[in-house]
């Protein structure tokens, strides 16, 4: 497998994103992760999705390791400051899958929140629905375990086709696309910064084809195993989607009424936000995730 390392210099200066750079190797690939607050609290794990990296948690970071959380942010591998493959066919859904458990395992991470959207729910719901020993609470945002058998939004299938055809595939112009906030020229530099050019992006380019469409997908029988597990998670189970994504758009209330933990919670449409509704509204976001541990203690 051909990898590239995006240069340390383009990390520098990154508006409001001070955190330590920490490396794990797995399967010869170096991944990063930020990994703040106390060691011994319990763990917020937030996931991010497609074509961002855990610089969209800026905003959240730093009022979850106020609240005595440790907070831990993996870049996808091919994303953020994590060593990126060449080719779209070293990318796959089980890799992902297995490249994050291992980080999971080898951080050795217990007593977990997770927070996921997008790409970080296909992948972190199928981590913590087969590490259930690790996990206490999930908080799902714009995202879901698709197997195939679902319907897939319009929004969702343009953005594939796009993501497969467009001869620019430029990562802010796409989050700047799926928000309701201007971004600054500074928020720009910082999500364009993993990608000095195009051959970085052979995993922003490939991961929208291997959400599951059909039942043929590799992936249709293990999401669908998953989605079974799923049905009888008891621990708590929060939805926070946003108003104003036309591609998750109404997957939150199947998951309320599929999910024994969501009975009871008090689960939140984020109004004004986006698909990338961290940069939309982070702090409004972290708020939630803290009253939702606070509400079901351990």
């Amino acid at each position: 497998m051909e990898l590239l390392r995006t240069p340390d210099e383009r990390f520098e200066n990154i508006i409001d994103f001070p955190y330590e750079p920490r490396y794990m190797n797995i399967d010869d690939i170096r991944i990063h992760y930020v990994d703040e607050g106390p060691k011994d609290a319990e763990v917020v794990l937030l996931m991010h999705g497609e074509p961002s990296w855990s610089f969209l948690y800026r905003h959240m970071i730093p009022i979850l390791v106020k609240a005595g959380l440790r907070i831990v942010a993996p870049d996808l591998v091919g994303f953020g400051r994590s060593d990126k493959p060449t080719k779209q066919e070293d990318h796959t859904y089980a890799k992902h899958v297995k490249w994050m458990t291992k980080l999971v395992e080898q951080l050795d991470l217990k007593r977990i929140t997770l927070f996921c959207q997008d790409w970080g729910s296909l992948i972190g719901l199928r981590i913590a629905l087969e590490n259930q020993d690790r996990f206490s609470r999930i908080v799902l945002s714009n995202g879901g375990l698709p197997t195939g058998e679902q319907g897939m939004t319009d929004a969702f299938l343009n953005w594939r086709k796009f993501s497969r055809e467009s001869p620019r595939f430029d990562i802010s112009f796409i989050v700047q696309g799926a928000t309701t906030t201007k971004l600054t020229e500074e928020v720009i530099k910082g999500y364009d910064a993993p990608f000095p050019d195009d051959t970085y992006k052979a995993g922003a380019r490939i991961l929208p084809s291997l959400v599951p469409i059909s039942v043929d997908d590799p992936e249709h029988e293990a999401n669908k195993k998953a989605l079974e597990l799923f049905g009888k998670w008891k621990k708590p189970f929060l939805t926070a989607f946003s108003d104003s994504d036309p591609v998750t758009r109404g997957g939150d209330v199947p998951m309320q009424q599929y999910v024994p933990g969501a009975k009871g919670q008090k689960h939140t449409t984020i109004k004004d936000a986006g698909h990338f509704v961290q940069e939309d509204k982070g702090p409004e976001l972290a708020a939630l995730i803290i009253e939702f541990i606070k509400d079901n203690p351990i």
